[in-house]
């Protein structure tokens, strides 16, 4: 042992002997904020030798029930992570440890147990003491999910022992909507303690949690949403507090409904064809066909920065997968989905914010993904809302510079339903030859003006992304291919006057080189990127 581990461990050695607590809370703050690195190296290998000592957890005890709160947030964190540390028996690469202490199950049961009490009296922590205390909590919840104490799973019936903060106060109903999110994100994901243990124990965890628990917290979530979008209508609702309980509920609402049922561990890669494996026990909360509603009624009360995370719901709600319903149930589940996808396209005013935009477009894509063409032409409302999905792909096309990343969605969702036309059997009329010309003009003109505007402004030029350009080109020559002579006069019409335009520029003197490159520019994406694309085709 070198000298510095010497004299770290008689600190440390000093420190637990004489419960000198303002000495190791000098250590933590060092540690955290010390300009000089040699001293903040010092105090981390202290801490590091600190969590071996067997006094470290009544330690940091007395350490948190000292005086002035605040005054030990940076205490609280450190004390926090070393727990964690031990808990895991994985520490990060700064933090290597080679024979970690395990802790046994009476010291996690009262480690659990501080945690909820000191959760209880200090409700009001700075909001990242109070993210690693509920982490902790969470992590303690997911270790010792199938042990038992006495004959009880003394981790489990997580509702029944977070419900002195369910039915308390708004601060306190906010901790235990928090610690109810935090346990089903802990136990959904592997994390990097997890990574190197059997997946079969993770999946055993995950299996056990969404039968025993997580529908209870789903519905849980959804009834004090009901009754907060009630309060929400009251202008004293509105303060800080009751803004974040709502924020909470809705996280905790969509980890509920995002969880990997199954085992598959979706990814962003594959969000086009995701479908959400809802267990059958479920059907109730689905077949009550308020629940669908509630989150409709949450976006249009909300504000903007959480009426986004409502939609984010809805794209999962909307993704249920198909076999939970049977043929009659689906029909009604769909109309109300479509019922309220009109809704908001009726009053649109929301969608000016980027978030909800990206979501509504998402949750546009999954009609066609999770529901055939002949399914949605039987739903009552489907001639005004194709008519409406038409004007809102306009606009969004034509408005090319506002969230380019969200167009996929909606040319997915248009060239899903063209490609589904051959296969439809409904006598009900589908009226994409209506729609689909409309949206093919507005891709291609809005094309042409962008490269008159990348010239003229010198803005970055979308056609340099070739990745979303040929996936948006791809989809274009399906929807294109609807009403094909349509699309063909269209393409040849514009191309002959943008030729014409060009021809009459050159012969100017002086010749005006910017107009002439705006023209070269339209001409280039006409032939290269849209003829040759549609002909290929």
């Amino acid at each position: 042992m070198n000298t510095f581990s010497r004299n770290a461990s008689q600190v440390i050695k000093n420190i637990v002997l004489r419960m000198d607590l303002t000495q190791l809370e000098v250590l933590c703050k060092q540690f955290y904020d010390a300009n000089n690195p040699d001293e903040r190296s010092t105090a981390e290998k202290a801490l590091v030798n600190f969590v071996h000592v067997p006094d470290c957890l009544p330690t940091c005890r007395l350490l948190l029930e000292r005086g002035d709160v605040n005054r030990l947030l940076v205490a609280v964190i450190f004390k926090l992570f070393f727990i964690c540390s031990i808990v895991s028996c994985n520490y990060s690469d700064k933090l290597v440890s080679r024979n970690p202490q395990t802790l046994t199950l009476q010291q996690r049961i009262e480690i659990k147990n501080y945690v909820l009490s000191y959760l209880a009296r200090c409700p009001k922590l700075a909001s990242f003491v109070t993210l690693a205390l509920v982490q902790l909590y969470s992590r303690l919840t997911k270790i010792g999910w199938f042990e038992s104490y006495k004959k009880e799973h003394i981790f489990r019936n997580v509702i029944g022992q977070l419900s002195g903060f369910l039915q308390g106060p708004v601060d306190y109903c906010v901790i235990g909507i928090q610690i109810l999110s935090q346990i089903t994100c802990e136990i959904n994901q592997i994390n990097e303690s997890d990574a190197n243990k059997s997946l079969t124990k993770q999946r055993k965890t995950a299996t056990s949690f969404r039968d025993t628990e997580l529908y209870d917290i789903f519905q849980l979530a959804c009834d004090l949403l009901r009754r907060a979008v009630e309060n929400w209508k009251t202008p004293s609702f509105k303060d800080e507090a009751e803004h974040n309980l709502m924020s909470s509920l809705l996280r905790l609402a969509y980890n509920c409904i995002s969880f990997d049922f199954i085992g598959t561990s979706p990814d962003e890669s594959s969000d086009d064809l995701f479908t959400v494996q809802i267990p059958t026990s479920w059907r109730p909360a689905f077949l009550d066909f308020n629940s669908l509603q509630l989150f409709f009624d949450l976006y249009h009360s909300l504000t903007p920065s959480l009426s986004s995370m409502a939609l984010l719901c809805l794209v999962q709600i909307a993704s249920v997968r198909r076999t939970l319903f049977n043929n009659e149930e689906r029909g009604k589940y769909l109309a109300q989905l479509v019922s309220g996808i009109k809704s908001i396209l009726e009053n649109p005013q929301k969608l000016s914010d980027t978030s909800n935009y990206h979501e509504f477009c998402r949750l546009l894509a999954r009609l066609k993904t999770n529901y055939q063409l002949g399914e949605l032409v039987r739903v009552e409302s489907y001639p005004e809302t194709i008519r409406l999905i038409a004007k809102f792909t306009v606009t969004s096309l034509q408005m090319w510079q506002f969230a380019p990343n969200s167009i996929h969605y909606l040319l997915s969702l248009w060239q899903r339903m063209v490609a589904s036309v051959p296969y439809v059997k409904a006598s009900e009329p589908h009226l994409l030859e209506t729609y689909t010309p409309e949206v093919t003009q507005a891709f291609v003109t809005s094309r042409l003006e962008a490269a008159a505007v990348v010239i003229r402004d010198g803005l970055e030029d979308p056609l340099e992304d070739l990745g979303m350009v040929q996936q948006q080109l791809d989809q274009m020559s399906i929807i294109g291919r609807c009403e094909y002579e349509k699309t063909c006069a269209l393409l040849v019409q514009l191309f002959d006057q943008t030729a014409q335009r060009y021809q009459e520029l050159v012969n100017i003197v002086p010749s005006p080189q910017v107009d002439i490159a705006v023209q070269e520019g339209k001409c280039f994406n006409l032939f290269v990127f849209l003829i040759d694309k549609y002909v290929e085709k």
